[in-house]
C-alpha cells in the first residue's frame, strides 16, 4: 500500500496500530480466544516495529549521507519521492551536496594530475623526502640525472654517490651545494637547492637538482678566451716591433760591415750579430707560440651532418698510420653496431680524434706491447660514445683536474693546446669530453655526443 505523503502514512499506520491493539486487548481480556490474542499481539509488535523503522528512515538516510562524506564515497544517490515535500527537499539537498562534492573531487584530481604532469616533464630534477629519508616524490628528470628507475629512500643513492647522500641528509631550507657524481662513467656537476614544507603535520624537504657542468665549462672557456685574447694582444704588440727591430739591426750591421771592408772587429760584429739573431729567433718563436693559442678563438662553427662513425675511424686511421711506432704498438678499432651514426662536423671531430690519438701514441712509446683502442658504442642514455684508450703509464691524480686547462701539459715539449681545443670543439657539438685514468693499466678519453 503506497501513500503520497509521509504524514498520511504515519497517521494511517498509527490508526491501524490502534485498531489492532484494541482487537488484541479485547481478545485478551473479553474472550477466551487466547490463540487469536497471541496472533494479534504479534501483529501489534510487527506494526510498532514497522512504524519505528519508517520514522527512523530519515535518520538512516542522514547517517548514510554522513558516512559517504566520511569515506569519500560520492557515488551515493538520495531520493524521497512519495514522502512529502519536506523529505523531498531534504533528498534534493543531499543530492546537490553529493554532486558538489563530486565536482570538487574531480577538480582536485584534475589539478593534481596537471601538477604531476608539470613536475614529471620539467627539465630540473625534483625530489621530496621525509626526515627519515623516505622518498615521497621524484620526477623523471631526477631519475635520468641519477641514472635510476626507482628510489625508495635517500640511502639507496649510495651506489650512485655517497657524497650526494651526505649532502641531501644535511641540507636545510635555503641551503645550496655543488656535488660531483660519476654517472655511467660521465662526470656530472650537480647544483642542489633545498627548501622545506609541512604536509599533514609531517615535515618534508624538497630539493632541486640541476646539471650545470655544461654551463660551468662554457663560462670557464669564455674566461680562458678572454684571458688569451688579452695576453695575445699584449704579447703581439710587444714582440712584433722587437722582432722587426732585431731584423733591421742585423741588416744594418751586415751593410756597415760590408761598407767598411770588414774593418769592424770581427769578434764584436759576430757577438752583435749572434745576439740580434737570437732576439729575432726568439721573437719569432713567441709569435708562433701566441698564434697557436689564438686557435682557441678561431674554431669555426660546426657544420652538422649525419656521418657513420666507422667512416670517421677509417679516415683517422689512414692519417695516423704513419705516426704509429712500428709493430710495437697495436691500434684496435671497434664500432658497435657497425652502422652507428652521429650528428657532427666530421672535420672538427677528426681533429679531436687526431689530437687524442697523438697523445695516446706518445703515452705508449715507453711501454712494451703498447695498445691503443679506438671504440664507439651507444650508452644507456642513448648517447653516442667514442673512447680513445691506451695502456700507457697514465695521468697522475693531481693532473686530472688540470688536463683540459689551456697552457697546461704533461709533455716536455707540449703546448697545452690540443686537449683544450678538443674540449671546446665538443662543447660546440653540445657534447662533452671526459678523462678516466688508472695509472699503469689504462687511460681513456671519452667523447659523449
Amino acid at each position: 500500500m503506497a501513500f503520497k505523503h509521509f504524514r498520511a502514512q504515519v497517521l494511517t499506520r498509527i490508526l491501524l496500530l490502534a485498531v489492532t491493539l484494541g482487537v488484541f486487548l479485547y481478545l485478551l481480556f473479553e474472550t477466551e480466544f487466547i490463540a487469536s490474542a497471541i496472533v494479534m499481539g504479534i501483529i501489534v509488535i510487527v506494526q510498532i516495529t514497522s512504524l519505528i523503522t519508517f520514522v527512523e528512515k530519515t535518520n538512516s538516510e542522514l547517517a548514510r549521507f554522513l558516512r559517504s562524506i566520511k569515506y569519500g564515497d560520492f557515488s551515493q544517490s538520495f531520493s524521497a519521492k512519495g514522502k512529502g515535500r519536506s523529505f523531498e527537499d531534504l533528498g534534493v539537498a543531499f543530492s546537490e551536496i553529493m554532486a558538489r562534492f563530486r565536482q570538487t573531487r574531480s577538480e582536485a584530481e584534475e589539478q593534481h594530475q596537471y601538477l604531476q604532469i608539470v613536475v614529471q616533464h620539467i627539465g630540473i630534477g625534483l625530489m621530496a623526502y621525509t626526515g627519515t629519508g623516505r622518498i615521497q616524490l621524484i620526477n623523471t628528470a631526477a631519475k635520468k640525472m641519477l641514472s635510476i628507475t626507482h628510489l625508495p629512500t635517500i640511502q639507496a643513492l649510495e651506489p650512485v654517490s655517497k657524497s650526494l647522500v651526505a649532502t641531501l641528509k644535511g641540507m636545510k631550507a635555503g641551503e645550496k651545494a655543488l656535488v660531483k657524481i660519476d654517472r655511467n662513467n660521465e662526470l656530472v656537476q650537480l647544483a642542489v637547492y633545498a627548501t622545506e614544507f609541512k604536509l599533514r603535520e609531517q615535515h618534508f624537504t624538497l630539493v632541486s637538482l640541476q646539471n650545470i657542468r655544461a654551463e660551468l665549462e662554457e663560462k670557464e672557456m669564455e674566461a680562458y678566451q678572454k684571458l688569451i685574447r688579452v695576453l695575445t694582444h699584449e704579447i703581439m704588440n710587444s714582440v712584433t716591433p722587437i722582432s722587426s727591430l732585431a731584423s733591421t739591426v742585423r741588416d744594418v750591421l751586415e751593410q756597415a760591415h760590408a761598407r767598411r771592408g770588414g774593418t769592424l772587429e770581427k769578434e764584436a760584429v759576430d757577438d752583435m750579430r749572434g745576439a740580434v739573431r737570437t732576439i729575432e729567433k726568439r721573437s719569432e718563436g713567441l709569435l708562433h707560440f701566441v698564434e697557436a693559442y689564438r686557435n682557441l678563438m678561431r674554431i669555426p662553427k660546426p657544420k652538422f651532418r649525419i656521418v657513420r662513425v666507422a667512416d670517421l675511424f677509417e679516415q683517422v686511421g689512414q692519417l695516423m698510420k704513419a705516426q704509429l711506432p712500428g709493430e710495437s704498438v697495436k691500434l684496435v678499432v671497434q664500432v658497435e653496431p657497425g652502422g652507428l651514426e652521429v650528428t657532427a662536423d666530421p672535420e672538427l671531430i677528426e681533429q679531436v680524434l687526431i689530437n687524442l690519438l697523438l697523445n695516446a701514441i706518445h703515452a705508449v712509446k715507453s711501454v712494451d706491447n703498447g695498445r691503443i683502442r679506438l671504440a664507439s658504442r651507444m650508452d644507456k642514455m642513448g648517447h653516442v660514445v667514442i673512447d680513445v684508450a691506451d695502456n700507457g703509464p697514465g695521468i697522475a691524480e693531481e693532473a686530472k683536474d688540470k688536463i683540459f686547462v689551456p697552457f697546461f701539459t704533461t709533455k716536455q715539449n707540449g703546448s697545452g693546446i690540443g686537449l683544450s681545443l678538443s674540449k671546446e670543439i665538443m662543447r660546440l657539438h653540445r657534447g662533452s669530453i671526459h678523462l678516466f685514468s688508472n695509472p699503469g693499466e689504462e687511460t681513456v678519453f671519452r667523447l659523449v655526443f
